[in-house]
């Protein structure tokens, strides 16, 4: 696993905190047929966002970390 440099960015909460604000504003949405397939996908890109930020952490190596990230 690549050592990251500390830094005041704490991408990591901030992430997850991005896909939660998501799923509440996904609340205020009304749901038709014409919609449902964006707010899918909205859903699908804004919460994997910290996903694919944690396995690039977990890269072994910088030039890994860069192709994950």
């Amino acid at each position: 696993m690549v050592k990251l440099e500390q830094n005041n960015y704490d991408l990591e909460e901030r992430t997850a905190k991005y896909g939660e604000e998501a799923l509440k504003f996904i609340k205020y949405l009304k749901e038709n047929t014409k919609n449902k397939p964006i707010i899918i996908q909205f859903i699908k890109s804004t919460t994997s966002i910290g996903a694919n930020y944690m396995e690039a952490t977990g890269a072994e190596s910088k030039k890994d970390f860069k192709h994950k990230i």
